[in-house]
């Protein structure tokens, strides 16, 4: 797996794939970013003996990632589209298929991880977090949509119903603790141990027969997963909602004070969108 990508650095040891989103201090789900994630999923779909483990980092201690790029859903809607074909043209879609590749999936979040970010963790097959700087959240309902790249489907089946409902329109923000106790997460780790307990246990199951371990994530993945059919309605609902008026009212004034830039807004956003003028 030689290719080389814009927004993620990677490395491949002992059967283990590091990939580590670079785009920018945000980590923002935009053009560069989708394009390269389409591109490593194609990749471990076609190369699936290369890498048996995957896991997806972020160079930013923040941010693992904030948010899919507001400003910019078309265009990476497109770059999306290009990993499933025009049928499939979401974010959602390029997520399940990540949800299905051969290799063992495994998030290690530190900062934050909301929206399509959460999403993209949500995604993996297990989720690590820092005990002390993750947080992670589904903002959607807030603004006036929903999550629309699996965050309903994948919080519903981890967390129950209630939960689900709290975690999809309360719109708040979760520590690591809280996210692991509603079963969001598979644990929180203390920080400085949390990137040898990771790399520990994807060398441990790279080192595994390869056929048992894609045999045990298929059987799982059947009984789990969404259909496409819901991750479409999702997708198209978001992207309604996220064009109607209402929505594009408390965007915009978020944006005005500091959206989509590093800062206090981002950093509280769970809060922040609970603060719109009446």
């Amino acid at each position: 797996m030689s290719v080389e990508y814009a927004a993620i650095r990677t490395r491949l040891e002992d059967g283990v794939l590091f990939a580590t989103l670079d785009a920018g201090p945000l980590n923002l789900l935009g053009v560069d970013l989708v394009r390269d994630l389409a591109s490593l999923v194609g990749a471990l779909y076609t190369d699936p003996t290369t890498a048996r483990v995957v896991v997806i980092e972020s160079a930013s201690p923040d941010y693992f990632s904030a948010h899919v790029d507001l400003t910019a859903v078309p265009q990476y809607t497109a770059e999306a589209a290009k990993a499933g074909g025009p049928g499939d043209a979401s974010l959602g879609m390029l997520l399940d298929k990540l949800a299905r590749v051969p290799a063992i999936t495994i998030a290690k979040v530190r900062g934050r991880a909301r929206g399509g970010g959460d999403e993209l963790a949500l995604a993996c097959d297990m989720i690590f977090a820092s005990r002390e700087n993750a947080v992670l959240g589904q903002f959607e309902s807030g603004t006036g949509a929903l999550p629309g790249a699996g965050g309903v489907q994948h919080l519903t089946r981890r967390l129950g119903r209630a939960r689900a409902i709290e975690a999809l329109v309360g719109a708040d923000d979760f520590d690591a603790d809280t996210a692991e106790r509603y079963g969001w997460i598979n644990r929180a780790l203390p920080d400085d141990e949390l990137d040898g307990f990771v790399e520990r246990l994807a060398k441990r199951i790279a080192g595994f027969p390869p056929e048992g371990v894609r045999a045990a994530k298929r059987a799982v993945n059947e009984l789990t997963l969404a259909t496409p059919a819901h991750i479409r309605s999702d997708a198209a609902t978001f992207q309604s909602l996220v064009a109607a008026p209402e929505s594009r009212e408390r965007l915009d004034y978020l944006a005005a004070r500091g959206l989509q830039t590093p800062g206090e807004l981002e950093r509280d956003l769970g809060k922040a969108v609970e603060d719109f003028p009446h």
